[in-house]
């Protein structure tokens, strides 16, 4: 009884699908239809650099909206992801950070590169589910939520540098090879959940950007590898991190909507490209985080900064499919 009391209070379950490859979730939308969320990324500092500042506005806009749940867009805990299942890490970093009313709902997490150079086996690890009941962390998996559908991808391993040109950094890449089968698994994988899908709204979360003005750039990767499947599939928005800013590109070549939310913590990179200006609506070059409010017709977004100021508003619309 008590699993089914977890399970239903925070509307979570694990969809068992022959016909789909990820693992995929479901998550039901208010009784009106409506889905609200949080989007947060860059953020594992034990409360440094305005984690927490921004943790408690987060909680103030998430009561607010009554938010469903929190998207993570990876950079889980710095600087090395986490050491192993029992690191403290963990709690001093997520657990007693984001700890406001609001914000006791399901995350959805994906891995970022700092992730891979700690154990990502332990990020993934359902030990951590138990010591936080909502933590959702897999490499790439789908959110069914009605209304709309999320493909989650996990990216770092499409980034060649971090193969060729590691630094002094290690990475653990256990679970992922051969690279080449990894990568081309998880085109196809999202490809087809894509096709499939008959969500009004379709939005694809990884960590890395495919369009960005900030200290990283664009992704080449993603934009010669993943962009082609999402442009030709009429996805509605790209959410990512990695750099930590606050960004929307609003594209005029794809009608795709590129949102960066990789404020959690620290920020004020200070080297910002020139972007074109038709398309660049927003670009804060500081801490904060985003919110998502989607109905039938409508998605409007909103960037708030450490202080839950209002940066950036934006709204789209879509007519209601004809019933006969």
């Amino acid at each position: 009884m008590g699993l089914f009391v977890f399970f239903a209070t925070i509307t979570l379950c694990l969809v068992v699908d022959s016909s789909a490859v990820l693992e995929r979730f479901e998550e039901a939308p208010k009784p009106d239809g409506s889905l609200s969320f949080l989007v947060i990324g860059d953020w594992g500092r034990g409360g440094a650099y305005n984690q927490s500042q921004v943790a408690v506005q987060m909680g103030v806009i998430g009561e607010q909206l009554d938010i469903d749940f929190v998207i993570s867009t990876g950079d889980n805990f710095y600087d090395d992801g986490l050491r192993g299942i029992d690191d403290a890490a963990f709690n001093y970093s997520f657990t007693k950070i984001y700890t406001a009313p609001s914000l006791q709902k399901p995350w959805y997490n994906v891995l970022g590169n700092h992730d891979y150079r700690g154990d990502v086996e332990a990020q993934l690890s359902p030990v951590l589910t138990n010591l936080d009941k909502r933590w959702v962390c897999l490499r790439s998996y789908v959110v069914n939520a009605e209304v709309a559908e999320f493909f989650f991808v996990d990216t770092t391993p499409f980034v060649d540098k971090y193969f060729t040109e590691p630094e002094d950094h290690v990475y653990d890449w256990s679970g992922i090879g051969p690279r080449e089968q990894y990568i081309s698994n998880i085109l196809e994988d999202v490809d087809l959940a894509l096709r499939e899908s008959n969500a009004k709204w379709k939005i694809v979360v990884g960590h890395h950007a495919i369009r960005s003005a900030g200290h990283h750039g664009d992704t080449k990767e993603l934009v010669n590898q993943l962009l082609p499947s999402l442009e030709a599939n009429n996805i509605d928005l790209f959410i990512n991190g990695h750099d930590h800013c606050l960004q929307h590109i609003s594209s005029l070549d794809s009608g795709i909507q590129f949102l960066t939310s990789g404020g959690g913590s620290k920020a004020w990179k200070g080297d910002v490209k020139w972007w074109v200006p038709e398309e660049m609506k927003l670009y804060h070059d500081g801490q904060g985080f985003m919110s998502v409010k989607i109905t039938q017709t409508q998605v409007e977004i909103a960037f708030y900064d450490v202080f839950g100021n209002v940066l950036h508003k934006w709204n789209t619309s879509k007519q209601l499919s004809s019933t006969l």
